[in-house]
């Protein structure tokens, strides 16, 4: 069992930065696979990027690859996502989800998710 919970969220101009925490408790959590998805107002959960259990792969979407950066600390139980060059169309509630196997985009991959924070991109 692993339990996740997200923070770092908040309201921030475009062209603005934000850093969300995913932090997890649980056993095994270095043996995850870790991602963040994203839900915007009225749509669906997309994935934003991914993390294998060593840190050494990494996958992002192309609609925030170059601003969005994921990362781990093993030892912290912590999963990050550094954002920058925010707009306003990144405007949605953020998730981390942590998974054993399976296709990392897809988000019924994920055995576990944390409640979310929302991020909020003002023009």
């Amino acid at each position: 069992q692993v339990h996740l919970v997200e923070s770092g969220g908040g309201l921030v101009q475009a062209g603005g930065s934000l850093r969300l925490s995913c932090a997890a408790s649980g056993r095994a959590f270095s043996s995850y696979t870790m991602a963040w998805f994203r839900q915007p107002p009225g749509k669906e959960r997309e994935f934003v990027s991914a993390i294998r259990w060593s840190g050494s792969n990494t996958y992002t979407a192309d609609s925030v690859k170059g601003r969005f950066t994921i990362s781990r600390d093993n030892a912290n139980n912590t999963v990050y996502l550094q954002m920058t060059s925010l707009k306003p169309e990144d405007t949605a509630v953020y998730y981390c989800g942590a998974t054993v196997y399976g296709r990392y985009r897809l988000p019924t991959t994920y055995d576990y998710w944390g409640q979310g924070t929302q991020v909020t991109v003002s023009s």
